[in-house]
């Protein structure tokens, strides 16, 4: 295995804190002790390495967004994968159903067409497919709605023989847009709710609905207390960012992923850095979160925390204006060509897809290298 040391780190690059990784995993796993699982979303990270580690620290299986995430978990030797998207292409279909027999795929649907199409795929290779209901809890994207809706769906799916439905699952990534604390709980047990009280309507219709899950890191530790619900989906708690920190569902020292950036040019009333569109995003912010200002936290020497406010594709500006352009003339001894500087960036998993590698950095000050397996697999 070779190990850099920070000198050797060429910028724009992704760094990850091998430490803060760990507890937050940690925290994920923690809602365990109340008695639900922790099958985490992989869009977040895009790493084997990563995903390995969560179910080595007790996650029961990992969440995809796409099938391409999904065959390289499979191809990688993971067993349990849900595809969290209604997949409609037979083709896409048919590559996952070929591991049927060796792996656990569950796959997810919210329309009668759709539970059509995987039936009948399902029939041409002589299989028998697990599927999940989507519900839609309030994000309004794909999912039928909370209890009759989802019950008709339900009762349509069992009359299949290809199709074995066993569970129900949502997400509420609208709760990027709350306020406050009392917001995101309130999102969060309407969540729990709309699964629970759909799985009830079910069982009162003869339908079993083993698997009751949950998503969004905002809500998950909320949603995991709700009697009923068992299992949680989190993706992004597994490194937080700036739009978690200003959510206030983590604090800055939790956050695991900086992208280091180096000073290319100083001004007297800015900062320029060689970390632009290309390695941060433009993202302010997701599903409806506009709180956050600039592209990215930096926190200085002094413990000012100074922010990105504008981006080119290469460029990174960091205006000085006010107090802040005299607090840095005074301090400009700290501040020199070529010195870098770690940021917090607005939203992780896109920014993570704009890069081929992380270094991860160990207790001793070494950083590995390792790769974004599945960046740009968006098929």
């Amino acid at each position: 295995m070779k190990y850099y040391s920070f000198d050797q780190i060429e910028t724009p690059a992704l760094i990850v804190s091998e430490e803060k990784l760990k507890r937050n995993i940690e925290r994920m796993i923690k809602v365990r002790n109340n008695d639900v699982e922790v099958r985490p979303h992989f869009k977040t990270h895009k790493s084997v390495s990563i995903a390995k580690m969560q179910l080595a620290m007790g996650a029961i299986g990992i969440t995809v967004a796409t099938v391409s995430e999904a065959e390289l978990l499979l191809t990688s030797g993971l067993k349990d994968i849900l595809v969290a998207f209604p997949l409609s292409d037979r083709k896409k279909i048919n590559k996952l159903l070929q591991w049927n027999d060796k792996a656990r795929i569950i796959f997810t649907i919210d329309n009668c067409e759709q539970a059509d199409i995987i039936s009948s795929q399902a029939d041409g290779l002589n299989v028998k497919s697990e599927v999940w209901i989507k519900v839609n809890c309030g994000l309004n994207r794909c999912g039928v709605e909370p209890e009759e809706e989802t019950l008709a769906l339900a009762k349509y799916i069992i009359d299949s023989t290809s199709l074995n439905l066993t569970g129900l699952y949502t997400h509420a990534g609208h709760s990027y847009g709350a306020s406050t604390q009392e917001a995101i709980t309130k999102i969060a047990i309407g969540e729990a709710e709309s699964i629970v009280k759909s799985a009830e309507l079910c069982e009162k219709e003869g339908i079993y609905i083993k698997h009751r899950s949950v998503g969004s890191t905002p809500t998950f530790e909320v949603a995991a207390k709700i009697k009923g619900i068992t299992e949680v989906r989190p993706g992004n708690a597994v490194f937080f960012d700036g739009i978690q920190v200003e959510l206030g569902v983590a604090n800055i020292e939790e956050v695991a992923l900086t992208v280091l950036a180096t000073i290319a040019s100083i001004k007297s009333n800015r900062l320029i850095i060689d970390a632009g569109s290309k390695a941060l995003t433009t993202e302010k912010g997701a599903h409806g979160n506009e709180g956050i200002t600039g592209f990215g936290r930096i926190l200085n020497d002094s413990g000012q925390e100074l922010l990105i406010s504008r981006l080119s594709e290469e460029h990174g500006i960091v205006e000085l204006a006010g107090d802040n352009a005299n607090h840095h003339n005074h301090h400009n001894q700290k501040r020199r060509l070529n010195d870098k500087i770690h940021i917090i960036p607005n939203h992780a998993c896109p920014v993570v897809n704009l890069y081929d590698y992380y270094y991860l950095e160990k207790a001793d000050g070494k950083y590995e290298k390792f790769p974004v397996d599945g960046r740009g697999k968006s098929q």
